[in-house]
């Protein structure tokens, strides 16, 4: 297993799982791979030069249970320092093959520079949120849509006043008009406010950015002027280097989705999560990042959950650690019983189990102080 550490060879080096019948078969997919990535022409076309200097390597290829273990690694001058062009390296033209997943990723410094990382990480949201000592945070979302701005501004009172530490827009939330953006930040901004002033409370209102490239610098500005101090996207669909773009510039805490990744999580095919969210969305500047818990409505284990949460806090170079945020379900509850198997390094999202409640606040402040005195 290749572990979220400095590359000790000074290459980018990849980790796949070949779906291939045979050793000899893995082998030929692997440099096939090798060649697909970096020259994309059929070897004996390659100038002499460029065998060694550009082509992927293929270190090593051995059996792993029902499948083979890959390792290539790449030149880091390939990836050219941009966003684009690394996530092309990793995963371009072969994504379109069948029975190829990244399961691990190992960058060297050169590589791990071009990335801003988390620009708060663990401790500033933290910082942000007025959580003087180490406990997991509380996050809750208002919702549904087709609520009013109104409607949606009130649950957000109500659970900053029960003590959640981060109440954020469902990621669903847009730009309707049953709830236009410029109408709900302000409205669900103030009315945090207003509790955290009435309750004694320090809960921030992060609200949704997920939205169309051209209109990001007008809505970033909307959220200055209001206050807010970060948001929540979805970086798969708003785009990887966008994120970035945002994690080095607009100076808010990103909370990042996990919405559409899974389309990346084959079991045969795809990117592992722990890599993708783990440390794909770090390394472009999440400061938190969103996973559906086991145990929830999503088929995620406690282990795909606890290795993803070691990646996202795990040394890398010198960038930050990510919060790890488990949502998708996490029953109220149960609370207790992951803060034991997980930690105080941590988020809980919760969203469902509080609408099942009728006193959103009282809910609310029942699992705020399960965290607080656990």
């Amino acid at each position: 297993m290749i572990h979220p550490v400095l590359s000790a060879s000074g290459r980018i080096s990849v980790s796949y799982r070949l779906s291939s019948p045979t050793l000899r078969a893995a082998r030929a997919l692997a440099r096939a791979i090798a060649l697909e990535q970096t020259v994309e022409i059929p070897e004996a076309a390659v100038p002499a030069r460029l065998l060694d200097l550009i082509v992927g390597h293929v270190e090593r290829v051995r059996r792993r249970a029902s499948a083979w273990e890959a390792v290539i690694s790449y030149q880091p001058r390939i990836n050219g320092g941009e966003v684009p062009q690394f996530l092309n390296l990793l995963f371009g033209n072969i994504s379109l093959l069948s029975g190829v997943r990244i399961e691990d990723l190992d960058l060297p410094p050169v590589v791990l520079r071009a990335f801003p990382g988390p620009s708060f990480g663990i401790a500033g949201l933290r910082e942000i949120c007025r959580v003087t000592v180490r406990r997991p945070l509380l996050s809750a979302s208002a919702k549904p849509v087709g609520l009013t701005a109104r409607q949606l501004a009130a649950i957000c009172g109500k659970f900053a006043r029960g003590g959640v530490d981060i109440v954020k827009d469902d990621h669903s939330l847009s730009d309707q008009r049953w709830a236009p953006f410029r109408e709900r930040v302000a409205r669900c901004q103030d009315a945090v406010e207003r509790a955290n002033a009435a309750a004694g409370t320090t809960a921030v209102f992060f609200p949704n950015l997920t939205a169309p490239v051209d209109q990001l610098e007008d809505r970033i500005d909307l959220l200055r002027k209001v206050g807010c101090r970060g948001v929540l996207v979805s970086p798969m669909i708003l785009g990887l280097d966008t994120v970035r773009t945002l994690a080095g510039g607009s100076g808010l805490a990103i909370l990042a989705h996990p919405m559409f990744a899974g389309a990346f999580f084959g079991a045969r095919h795809g990117i592992a999560p722990n890599v993708l969210l783990g440390q794909v969305y770090r390394l472009i500047g999440a400061d938190g990042v969103i996973y559906p818990n086991a145990g929830g409505r999503f088929p995620w284990t406690e282990r795909a959950c606890r290795a993803l949460n070691q990646r996202l806090r795990a040394p890398l170079g010198a960038h930050r650690p990510s919060m790890p945020v488990a949502g998708g379900g996490v029953d109220a509850h149960r609370v207790r019983h992951w803060n034991r198997r997980y930690g105080p390094d941590m988020m809980y999202l919760i969203g469902s189990s509080f609408y099942m409640q009728r006193d959103l606040e009282g809910a609310a402040r029942r699992v705020a102080e399960a965290l607080r005195f656990s």
